[in-house]
């Protein structure tokens, strides 16, 4: 059984708050910044486990909020097949891991997020090589889900490399990102690592979750996105750098 300080619950409630504002205000971010906060605080698979029904939750929401459902469905299914396999097979290593290790391996994902965010350029991939491209991102994808609990590298980038439109976009990371927690969820769950009051500490999570995403909504007309997702990332980036090189000291 969970026996969690209050301070640690509460210290749950304001990460769920603030990832849901982040997704409010950005349109993604909630899975990085709860992992992020909460790995730091808590074992990373604990912090997985706490994850899943606010960003199953939250990202269904963003995944049905489109109309090309079935369109994206269509083109991108060899990526989310691929990338549920890389996740179970990936979920090994959090759940079976040492917590050091875990917490570098995720303090690394985030540091690599934060930095291709950042520095990179936009690329664009022709649509001949999606059916080369997609199953290898998937793979990828699906691997750094199972291990760290971040399901954002390399699946957004290849995902913002389509051309596609920006409600296209939107619903794509959705569905890249309920399928990330579920095949997430089958793959902890298969190993016993999530008990049913996590389960239960991650179903009351969902309130200040779509709380924060409300606020974030209001309070995208008031502040740049652009600026606050540039702070967002070096924030995250120093995170990530502590979480890597904690085992170290």
């Amino acid at each position: 059984m969970l026996d969690l300080p209050a301070s640690t619950v509460a210290a749950i409630a304001v990460t769920f708050l603030a990832a849901g504002m982040a997704k409010g205000i950005t349109g993604m971010g909630l899975p990085t910044v709860a992992m992020g906060v909460l790995g730091a605080l808590l074992s990373p698979v604990l912090a997985a486990g706490l994850l899943l029904v606010p960003s199953f939750v939250t990202n269904v929401w963003q995944l049905l909020a489109g109309a090309s459902f079935g369109a994206l469905g269509r083109r991108l299914w060899p990526m989310m097949a691929v990338l549920v396999a890389g996740t179970l097979l990936g979920a090994a290593l959090l759940a079976e891991g040492g917590r050091g290790a875990t917490t570098a391996a995720l303090g690394w994902a985030l540091v690599a997020y934060a930095l291709y965010t950042l520095l990179a350029r936009q690329l664009t991939v022709p649509r001949r090589l999606e059916w080369l491209l997609s199953p290898l991102v998937g793979a990828a994808t699906g691997l750094a889900t199972g291990a760290t609990g971040v399901f954002v590298i390399p699946a957004v980038p290849y995902l913002q490399a389509l051309g596609l439109t920006k409600d296209d976009l939107v619903q794509a990371l959705g569905l890249s990102f309920t399928v990330s927690t579920l095949a997430l969820a089958i793959g902890l769950g298969a190993r016993g690592a999530v008990a049913a009051d996590t389960l239960a500490l991650s179903v009351a999570a969902v309130l200040p979750a779509l709380g924060g995403m409300w606020a974030g909504q209001k309070l995208r007309a008031r502040i740049s996105p652009p600026a606050f997702r540039r702070w967002f990332l070096v924030a995250l980036l120093l995170l990530g750098l502590e979480m890597a090189l904690r085992p170290l000291f």
